[in-house]
């Protein structure tokens, strides 16, 4: 019995030495994460301005209902998956394709590996600075190489047909390395003996190809994917620097929506339900792409 209490007391004391030191954390991520949410989900309820000092009422389901109404928000989320699909799409194909070609090592493979990453590292911030002025109609790198080689100027930022996908191209830049990343770390991953058995057979590189690479890394591409598509649908700082939702509103995403709505706007308790919506449609996403993950792997 003694040796019971002892052991009793030892798990007491582990117990409460893990809690002291997962305590904190635990209470900042509830200061910091939980409370704010539960906050701000209480104001979509309600008429709340940050602006206005009135009392503040409760309007049940009103801002929601706005919201979804407003052709101008869906028009703003049409926006948003065009830039989505298109970037996310070339991330894809470009960043799987260059984890094909870095696949096999060769010297200063390190080295062309490490470069390739630097632009994931940047600030999205530098970056829409350095591209903006980059994409500048008069002063940019990229129309005085153009001029160059005879074309004419174009209109990087102003254009309205081709601003969205200024926009997209930055993004790519940017974000590319991140799937090539982790493509390459499940392509890095297949066993050398899958390809040797293959090659005794005399199998050709498209068939290893589609019944070897292809199914054994597919989740982790999913998965880099679905990481891509929920960063890509919240895009706020690359628009904010580079075009502002301009020209007219071309390059209006949902973000900056809602930043408008809650910044300059100060409709605080609607700026909040369309957050949510956006939580919402996120998390749909997210448990789509997951549900593939899942049956690839089955």
């Amino acid at each position: 019995m003694k040796d019971g209490g002892k052991l009793y007391q030892k798990d007491i004391s582990e117990y409460r030495m893990k809690l002291l030191f997962i305590g904190p954390t635990i209470l900042v991520l509830i200061v910091m994460n939980v409370f704010p949410l539960i906050w701000s989900l209480g104001l979509s309820f309600t008429n709340y301005s940050s602006l206005v000092s009135r009392k503040i009422s409760f309007v049940g389901f009103a801002n929601y209902a706005r919201i979804l109404s407003d052709p101008l928000i869906w028009k703003y989320f049409q926006i948003t998956a065009r830039l989505v699909i298109v970037a996310v799409g070339v991330e894809f194909l470009l960043g799987f394709g260059l984890a094909l070609l870095l696949k096999e090592r060769f010297r200063g493979w390190g080295l062309v590996t490490t470069l390739m990453l630097i632009p994931m590292m940047l600030s999205p911030v530098v970056v829409g600075l350095f591209w903006t002025f980059i994409m500048d109609a008069n002063f940019g790198l990229l129309n005085f190489l153009f001029s160059l080689f005879g074309f004419r100027r174009v209109l990087w930022l102003t254009d309205p047909k081709i601003a969205l996908y200024s926009i997209a191209l930055v993004d790519i830049w940017m974000w590319t390395p991140f799937v090539m990343l982790i493509s390459l770390t499940g392509l890095l991953a297949i066993p050398q003996s899958l390809y040797e058995a293959a090659d005794i057979d005399m199998a050709s590189f498209w068939f290893k190809f589609r019944r070897i690479t292809l199914p054994l890394v597919s989740p982790l591409l999913i998965l880099a994917v679905l990481f891509r598509v929920i960063d890509a649908f919240k895009m706020f700082d690359l628009v904010f620097i580079m075009t502002g939702g301009g020209p007219g509103d071309v390059t209006e995403t949902i973000s900056m929506s809602l930043y408008r709505l809650a910044f300059n706007k100060f409709k605080t308790g609607e700026s909040c339900a369309m957050a949510y919506i956006i939580l919402i449609l996120v998390i749909a996403l997210s448990n789509l792409l997951i549900r593939w993950i899942q049956r690839t792997r089955a």
